[in-house]
């Protein structure tokens, strides 16, 4: 939930702050109450796609699309590789954003958003975004080669997770990521992506 809440409010990077101001906190839970309580469809429909606006239509999107992932975890792979493009390239970017911008690569790759690491690439180039596509196929080749370092903590336990970033090859990977906002609007050509391509996301 905080992953979401992370890339739905534009933390590009992970706050370094050790506390917010009371107009930050104020403001903060305020975009929690909204996040909460949006509306949700289980079916997109042309106009529904048309009224959003571009601050929501990802979210709207991603939301619909995870009423279509059964609740058993061992089915949803297959599940989603079965949409079409599209579909799987918003699904699978939405989860990267999400992780990386909370936890990094490591914790991308850590949790069950990681089982699409490797057709990441090819979505993020699907839809436009050939430098984070670039980054990640980086990103994919350091998993793999240092994977042993990478995941020589992993016991299943919180602490063993937070050992796992001490020296780990991923985190340059992650300062990169972040700043390539500044390069490439990932949100934005998402947005124009799935404006330019509706009907591959529409339900009647």
């Amino acid at each position: 939930m905080f992953a979401a809440l992370f890339k739905l409010f534009g933390c590009s990077e992970p706050s370094k702050k050790s506390g917010l101001s009371k107009k930050e906190k104020n403001q903060m839970d305020k975009n929690i109450d909204s996040f909460m309580n949006r509306t949700k469809y289980k079916i997109l429909t042309n106009q529904i796609i048309d009224t959003t606006s571009d601050d929501d239509l990802i979210q709207t999107v991603f939301d619909n699309l995870s009423d279509n992932v059964p609740k058993d975890y061992t089915k949803e792979y297959e599940t989603v590789i079965s949409w079409n493009k599209s579909r799987q390239a918003i699904f699978m970017i939405w989860w990267l954003e999400a992780e990386v911008n909370n936890g990094g690569y490591n914790q991308y790759y850590f949790n069950s958003s990681g089982q699409y690491y490797k057709l990441l690439p090819e979505a993020l180039k699907f839809v436009g975004a050939f430098k984070f596509s670039d980054l990640t196929e980086k990103s994919n080749q350091i998993y793999e080669k240092e994977y042993g370092k990478i995941t020589r903590h992993h016991d299943g336990t919180l602490e063993g997770f937070s050992k796992s970033y001490k020296d780990n090859p991923l985190n340059d990977q992650d300062d990169k990521f972040y700043a390539l906002y500044k390069e490439e609007d990932l949100q934005q050509i998402q947005i124009d992506y799935i404006r330019r391509h509706k009907k591959d996301f529409i339900d009647q």
